[in-house]
């Protein structure tokens, strides 16, 4: 394999909509069947650690997202930490 191969690493400080729109343009472009084998390898292994930091991305946003605490009579009495698992 030669240098030109080997993909970067994803920056930690990309945003998450970046990351789905590089990850959405190497979906394309392996999809459209004309990257040649080593540029379609490299390609997928990009696409995985993009696809992992979305994940880590959306993993952070739920843990921030609070959930409405409703009571008996319905009516909205607060927030909480939400629990997700």
């Amino acid at each position: 394999m030669t240098d030109a191969s080997v993909s970067p690493a994803v920056p930690a400080d990309l945003s998450f909509e970046d990351a789905l729109s590089r990850l959405e343009g190497i979906v394309s472009r392996l999809e459209s069947g004309q990257a040649p084998l080593e540029e379609s390898i490299a390609l997928y292994e990009e696409g995985a650690r993009l696809k992992a930091h979305c994940e880590a991305r959306l993993k952070a946003a739920q843990l921030r997202v609070e959930k409405i605490v409703v009571g008996a009579d319905g009516q909205a009495k607060g927030v909480e930490p939400a629990e997700f698992g």
